[in-house]
Parts: structure tokens; sequence; C-alpha cells
């Protein structure tokens, strides 16, 4: 089969692998679909030490498709089952897993394969967190599974309601989710990002009030649209020490900042010890998903709750994958749909 190789960062190559025999709990699935992801850009970059511990490895962890083997032992799915498949599975055992807190598992295990024509998925993430899904849904809906998952556990962790006024700092496709995820949940939204054509695109998908924070200072705009009081729930969803400042800065008493976006290590950001002292803020980091919110994410998708499909700029085939992930880089593209079928239709036609 065909697969887009990882060997270290700047290192992806586009090859022939064996195609993966399920072993005993493990499931084989044909990739129908695979999404980029902001992840990938900055994994290939500079590499990831817990994503990727190992190199070489198959590339991408965004994707849906069909089970086409099962390996002794696996009961959740069979041959035939559409279905869409987590990055990671948690293990079940550790403090933080027992107290509700998979995301933060102590042993959790990722994976990748996403760039690939099919995947075997091991026997603790096909027991955990695969997925069958509707036959109704498209490949292309059910591949947002993943960064959905994480943009419902931003929204939760921001603990956000109807009466809510929520801003996102960041246009990117997690921006987007986030803002989906909160209007779904009746909150009033703003987004805030600077002028351009992402801009242009989520103003034209009607996610929310748009705030451009290249012409308007956002903090004291987000306090105008409130009234002078701040915003409910802030989510930053850019990773800039600078945005998690502005977040912090823009939410009202008792408000509540989530900080979705990962700044880079060693970063530190200045925080009024008065505001958060005083007006009784809540600071929260929100990473990763659950196998709950997975299935929360299936259910929004299955249901219309949530429709990404304005969030798919480019559609390429799978030998074209790093020229989809050089367009996320320069900022071209909100997520693009690789079809690893592509090269075989064109040879039909």
């Amino acid at each position: 089969m065909k697969a887009q190789v990882f060997y270290g960062p700047g290192q992806l190559c586009y090859e022939d692998v064996p195609i993966p025999v399920p072993g005993a709990g493990e499931a084989l699935v044909k990739i129908e679909v695979a999404l980029t992801c902001g992840t990938d850009v900055k994994t290939l970059r500079r590499g990831h030490p817990v994503m990727i511990p190992r190199v070489p490895t198959v590339f991408g962890h965004e994707m849906a498709g069909t089970v086409v083997a099962v390996g002794r032992g696996v009961t959740s799915v069979r041959e035939g089952d559409r279905v869409v498949a987590a990055n990671s599975a948690p293990c079940g055992e550790c403090p933080l897993c027992r107290a509700g807190r998979a995301n933060l598992c102590e042993d959790l295990l990722f994976v990748n394969g996403a760039y690939a024509e099919y995947i075997a998925l091991p026997p603790r993430l096909t027991a955990k967190n695969l997925v069958v899904v509707s036959t109704a849904l498209s490949a292309a809906r059910a591949a947002f599974v993943e960064p959905l998952a994480c943009a419902r556990l931003g929204i939760e962790r921001g603990r956000v309601e109807p009466s809510h006024t929520v801003a996102v700092f960041g246009h990117g496709a997690l921006g987007c989710l986030l803002a989906m995820v909160a209007r779904a949940r009746r909150a009033r939204v703003v987004v805030v990002g600077k002028a351009g054509w992402r801009l242009d695109r989520v103003r034209a998908l009607g996610l929310g009030e748009m705030v451009d924070a290249g012409a308007q200072d956002p903090v004291a705009t987000l306090r105008a649209l409130t009234e002078g009081r701040g915003v409910d729930v802030a989510v930053d969803a850019t990773g800039h020490p600078e945005v998690w400042e502005q977040a912090i800065a823009s939410v009202a008493k008792g408000g509540t900042v989530v900080f979705f976006g990962g700044c880079a290590p060693g970063t530190s950001v200045r925080l009024d010890t008065q505001r958060a002292h005083y007006d009784e803020l809540t600071l929260v980091g929100a990473f990763h998903h659950t196998p709950q919110l997975v299935r929360r994410a299936v259910d929004c998708l299955e249901s219309g709750a949530v429709v990404p499909d304005g969030l798919l700029t480019h559609q390429m085939s799978l030998a074209e994958v790093p020229g989809a992930l050089e367009l996320m880089a320069r900022g071209e593209a909100l997520k693009v749909l690789i079809r690893p079928d592509a090269e075989e239709e064109r040879s039909r036609s």
C-alpha cells in the first residue's frame, strides 16, 4: 500500500509499505479520508517525542474509514463497519483515568498512520476509541471527530451556558470548531482574528460576531460589545502568550479563561493578580479528549448539531500530503481533505 512515512523532522517520504495484518485485538481499517491538522505541521517541522516516540512511522492522525478485517478477540467492531478512530487511547487504570480525567492519562497511547491506504489499530485503541458511525454520516464529516472532541473539551472546561458570551481568540480550524460547539450550546459567540481570507471565510460561515484584532483593540472591543462588563468565557486557540493575556483581560468578574492553544515550551505570561483574586477568575487548561467526548463528538456530527463542512478548503491525494501541509504552514488552508483512493480514481478515468 502507499503511505506517507515520517523519518524525522522535515523528512516525509511517499512509499510502498506492507498492508498490515491485524493481530489479536486489532482492527484493520481501509482509510476513506484523512484530514490535515496544525499538529501535523508542527510535528513535521520539529518532531514530537510523545505523539511519535519511534521513527519511521506512517504519518497523520485524523481519519475515517471501513473495517476490513479484525484480529482474534475483537468484538466491538466487525468487517464492513464504517468507523472513526481517535488518535489515542487512555489506560483506564491510572489515578487520573479513575478520576475521570482520561485526557491526562499517565500512559496515554498515541496512534499515527492516517496518511495511508490502511491502518492497523492496536488493541487498546480498538477497544476504547474506535467508534462505529452511521452509514448516513459522510466520511469527510466523520473525520472531524477527533478535533471536534478536543473542542468539546475546551467548551466543557469553560462551563459554557446558553446565557454566556464566549470569545474565541483564533480563527483556525480548531477556533472555528470551538465556536461551533459554543453556538450549539446557544451561547453568544465572538470570534477574534486578523483580517484576511480566513476571517472572511469564518464570517461567511456565520459562526458569530467578528472582531478584527489587527484593526481594533480586542479587549476594548469585547468589553464594548458587553456594555463594559467583559465576556463570560474567553478561549485562546492561538497558542500565543500575548493572546493568553488578552483573553484574561477580556473576561468579566467571575469569568473563565480556557487556555486551549498550547504556547511554546518555557513561555511565560503576565497575570494581574489583583483581578485574578478579587474578580474570582477561573483559569483552566484544556488538552486533548476522552473516550466519552469522542462519542459525544460523533453524536454532534450525526445529529447535525455541528456541521464542519465549510472548514474544508482543499481536497488532495495521498501523494500530495506534503503540499497540503505546506498550505497549512503558510496559512492558506483551514483543513485539507486527503483521499487515499484519489490516484486510483484518476488512473481509471
